[in-house]
């Protein structure tokens, strides 16, 4: 092997070694997570993934108990008459973590005419907790506290539904998006104003 070859050869190795080494310390400390949802909210903040209307509109249940960071329960039912968007997530996901600065956003902006139910999946509630409190969000975040009822099947994560005031779920996404936009929030304004 020629001494060019060789030095050639020795750097891959060397750049090899470093991306092992960095994907390794990322892996063990649990920022993967973080910097691949970093990554995915670059292609959030291009808009090219966005929530569309259901074809079929399908019926909501309200037969859910869930807590909030609290441990206090709360029942589904009571946000029966409201618009609600609601958000299976969790800590550990990283198109979950990408698009939650998105969702905060809209929290801010929609948050008094829309019920926001950000339902974390993670069975570690406290690090859900903390994660929010790290974050600054404000939005409120639940667990479940019973199996879910068929018509949601949050298959992978994140899964978002929106269900109107009168009951019917007319958004069912599966997968990230960016909901902070102005059609989507046309979508919740007609909603919420339809009688």
């Amino acid at each position: 092997m020629s001494e060019k070859k060789k030095k050639s050869y020795r750097r891959e190795l060397i750049e090899w070694g470093i991306l092992v080494t960095v994907g390794t310390v990322l892996y063990v400390t649990g920022y993967h997570t973080e910097v691949i949802g970093q990554l995915q909210r670059i292609v959030l903040a291009t808009g090219i993934i966005q929530p569309g209307e259901n074809n079929e509109i399908i019926e909501a249940s309200y037969s859910l108990k869930l807590s909030d960071v609290a441990g206090n329960p709360i029942h589904f039912s009571e946000f029966k008459g409201q618009t609600v968007f609601m958000n299976f997530w969790a800590t550990w996901c990283p198109p979950c973590v990408a698009e939650m600065p998105d969702i905060e956003n809209l929290y801010e902006k929609k948050g008094i005419d829309v019920a926001f139910v950000m339902i974390s999946l993670d069975e570690d509630r406290q690090k859900a907790i903390e994660f929010v409190a790290r974050k600054g969000f404000d939005m409120p975040v639940y667990f479940l506290e019973s199996g879910l009822p068929k018509v949601y099947n949050p298959t992978s994560i994140p899964t978002t539904y929106v269900i109107s005031p009168d009951g019917k779920i007319v958004v069912t996404r599966h997968g990230m998006a960016k909901y902070n936009t102005d059609s989507f929030i046309e979508l919740l304004e007609g909603l919420s104003k339809t009688p």
